[in-house]
């Protein structure tokens, strides 16, 4: 998951940029709706409603909105319409399986869009099941590998109910069962350690390798779809290469 991690945090780097625009307000106003609707309004007891909240805060997101997103979620607000989640099935070029993660309160102008940036770059839109079948929802952590004890990280992840700890040189990425997101993230509260990334994600079961310059083509597809306002994430299972990652970049 090594590029995947190097692509997580381009895109953390991106969201940084997105937020001095306010661009991205949005987006995590809907992140902490979705996350007080499915574990309550209280940040201490809610891991991914907490992490939420920060990531609004380092965005300088304002405090009402924060806490108007968190009313909407808990029911409180009634205001700005219901919400829904949805995953999109369908295809990158070359073959690459894309699980399109979306929170709408219109289905019909999300569909048509994302099939839209699917077809303009040479993939389609799925039916229901083409393509879930080759991920798995997983508990996803991902750390700052900057000054941490490897060891002491990887007992806590395994007390925790991890099923695996991936370093790299600049980022931690803990993957287990789902049951076993809370645990994990106390294990991670009690050490005193705050992850950059925390959530329910879409793991691929196995990984395709393409070559650089097709790899770029479907990072720029991703990267397209999570253009789109209604788009929260773009799961894949191109394992994704430091070469293609360089070029984006570059």
């Amino acid at each position: 998951m090594s590029g995947h991690s190097k692509w997580s945090t381009i895109k953390r780097k991106k969201a940084a940029e997105d937020a001095k625009r306010g661009k991205i307000f949005t987006r995590l106003a809907r992140e902490i709706t979705l996350a007080a609707r499915e574990g309550g309004g209280d940040p201490e007891a809610n891991v991914r409603l907490r992490l939420a909240i920060e990531r609004a805060k380092a965005a300088n997101m304002p405090k009402d909105n924060i806490e108007r997103a968190i009313k909407r979620g808990t029911g409180e607000d009634k205001e700005g319409g219901s919400f829904e989640e949805i995953y999109y099935e369908g295809y990158a070029p070359h073959g690459v399986a894309l699980m399109i993660y979306c929170v709408t309160d219109n289905r019909n102008r999300t569909v048509s869009d994302v099939r839209h940036i699917l077809n303009r770059y040479g993939g389609s839109l799925g039916e229901g099941g083409s393509v879930a079948w080759q991920f798995k929802r997983m508990a996803y952590f991902a750390l700052p590998a900057a000054g941490q004890d490897a060891d002491a990280i990887f007992e806590l992840a395994v007390e925790g109910g991890a099923d695996d700890v991936n370093f790299e040189d600049e980022v931690i990425e803990i993957v287990g069962p789902v049951d076993s997101f809370k645990t994990i993230g106390d294990q991670l509260r009690l050490a005193g350690i705050q992850p950059e990334e925390a959530g329910i994600k879409m793991i691929p079961t196995q990984e395709m390798n393409l070559p650089t310059e097709q790899a770029v083509q479907v990072l720029k597809v991703i990267e397209a779809l999570e253009e789109l306002d209604d788009v929260q994430e773009v799961y894949s299972n191109l394992n994704i290469s430091d070469e293609a990652v360089a070029q984006m970049t570059g």
